[in-house]
């Protein structure tokens, strides 16, 4: 399937400037209880901070958010949950892969370009044939991991864009390798003969992990997503990488109406001999390209320092994503991470503000 539908609403909400602290809840609430199990709610709001706390409000209460609209006012889709909700939210995680957070400074993502072979219809990056390259030179490359493994990081992730159009990867990859275990996330495309091929066959497989990107076990979903023909050649691809000793891992990434299509994708890694350990399955993030999709914001995903040539993210799903910078500046990460663990412990410290007794009588 390709870029989803958004239902239509069986009843509005104004939300106005009210925020989920200030009474906004209550008149959700019941708004919620007025529609049917399946229906769907349109909130506007005015308030920014709804944004990151009505998809924590929305997962506790059983009920789903289906998708967030405009740039201030905003449009909130919310469907209401049915007596099922809750095992329909552990189906959900049954399918989708999880993991406890990396500590903040362990692990660094690079952007090394922004143009890709492929025009992905959900591509948080906005990644394109059309897209500018904004490639990373070695130079920056190469500092951010120097420092990166002098403040103790322990793992790299080069992703993009499609990392192998980068003329420069096998020298990233070269001397990050050297210093820290790296990860190379890319379609698997494009690797299969001249200068492509010899930055491939350059890496280290003791140090070098590929990550390729496939979202159904047969062609339809993979294709309509990505492109035709595009399911096979990344078959044909990670073929290739796993000749040359490469461990391969596998991602896919799924609109929550694709996640049945899930077991099949397993019985055909089961096939291609992939093992578990090594599978991934996410959902979509509603960033660059994607109409709907997993909200992304500061208080509902764990940091992954990220950084591109334009400067420092929270986590690589949001580089698009201004409200989500972290510097303009890819460099000092000492003071990137800085910034990051202060947002952290501020976080952390709000948690603890919970409510308090006040004494009428």
């Amino acid at each position: 399937m390709g870029t989803p539908t958004l239902p239509t609403p069986s009843a509005e909400l104004d939300g106005g400037d009210q925020d989920c602290g200030s009474g906004l809840l209550l008149s959700l609430t019941g708004a919620m209880h007025r529609i049917e199990a399946g229906q769907v709610l349109l909130l506007r709001t005015r308030e920014k901070s709804v944004l990151a706390d009505l998809p924590v409000w929305a997962r506790l209460a059983g009920h789903e958010l289906v998708a967030v609209q405009g740039d201030g006012p905003w449009q909130l889709l919310v469907r209401r949950g049915g007596p099922g909700a809750a095992a329909g939210r552990d189906r959900l995680a049954d399918v989708l892969s999880t993991g406890t957070p990396a500590e903040l400074g362990t692990r660094l993502w690079l952007y090394s370009n922004f143009h890709c072979n492929l025009a992905c219809a959900y591509c948080c990056a906005q990644s394109s044939p059309k897209a500018d390259p904004r490639s990373m030179p070695p130079v920056l490359a190469a500092a951010a991991v120097e420092e990166f493994a002098s403040l103790g990081g322990k793992e790299l992730l080069v992703t993009g864009g499609e990392p192998f159009l980068h003329p420069e990867l096998d020298q990233i990859v070269a001397h990050a390798a050297a210093r820290v275990p790296v990860t190379v996330l890319t379609n698997a495309m494009v690797f299969g003969r001249g200068r492509r091929r010899e930055m491939l066959e350059s890496m280290d497989t003791a140090r070098v992990v590929l990550q390729v990107s496939l979202d159904s076990a047969s062609p339809g979903l993979h294709d309509a997503q990505r492109g035709a023909g595009s399911h096979a050649r990344a078959i044909d691809g990670i073929e290739q990488a796993r000749s040359l000793g490469f461990r391969v891992k596998v991602a896919a990434t799924l609109h929550e109406e694709d996640l049945a299509s899930a077991p099949a994708l397993h019985t055909r890694l089961d096939q291609v001999g992939i093992p578990v350990e090594d599978r991934l399955v996410r959902p979509v993030a509603h960033e660059g390209f994607a109409a709907a999709g997993t909200h992304i914001s500061l208080d509902t995903i764990e940091p992954e320092p990220t950084l591109s040539v334009d400067g420092a993210w929270w986590h690589p799903v949001a580089v698009t994503s201004n409200s989500l910078r972290v510097s303009q500046n890819p460099l000092p990460l000492a003071e990137i991470f800085a910034v990051m663990r202060d947002i952290l412990n501020v976080q952390s410290a709000s948690q603890t503000e919970g409510r308090h007794v006040f004494r009428c009588t």
